[in-house]
This record gives structure tokens, C-alpha cells and sequence, in this order.
């Protein structure tokens, strides 16, 4: 699995073990909503910094995104 598949699971994981919608996830990190379904449709190829804002959004490790 490459790192954007990686990415997508993950984040989709973690922002449904918390119940949030993407929208919720999208307020959180201060991103748009369709940027975030975008990410998880693997369409979108974010900067680190934008991962670093969804770690902090999700309050997680950064490597917990990008980990298989």
C-alpha cells in the first residue's frame, strides 16, 4: 500500500473512532470539508503541513497517519 492509501486509511479510521464527520474533522484542522473527502479519496495529494494540521486535529502522532 503506498503512503497515499496509508494516509487515506488511517485518517478515515481515526476520524470514525472518534464519531466525527468530515466536516467535524475539516473545522477541527481549519480545512474545507471537500479537501479532507478529497484526502481520503486519495484525489487530493497534501502538503505535510496540512497532514501535520489533521495529526493535531486528530491528536495523534504524525507517523500514526503514515504507518501501516
Amino acid at each position: 500500500m503506498d503512503v497515499r492509501h496509508r494516509l487515506a486509511a488511517n485518517m478515515k479510521r481515526l476520524r470514525k473512532e472518534r464519531g466525527w464527520s468530515q466536516e467535524v474533522l475539516a473545522d477541527q484542522a481549519g480545512l474545507d470539508r471537500t479537501y479532507i473527502s478529497g484526502i481520503e479519496r486519495m484525489v487530493r495529494n497534501p502538503t505535510i503541513t496540512v497532514v501535520e494540521r489533521i495529526s493535531k486535529a486528530l491528536t495523534c502522532e504524525l507517523g500514526d497517519l503514515l504507518d501501516n
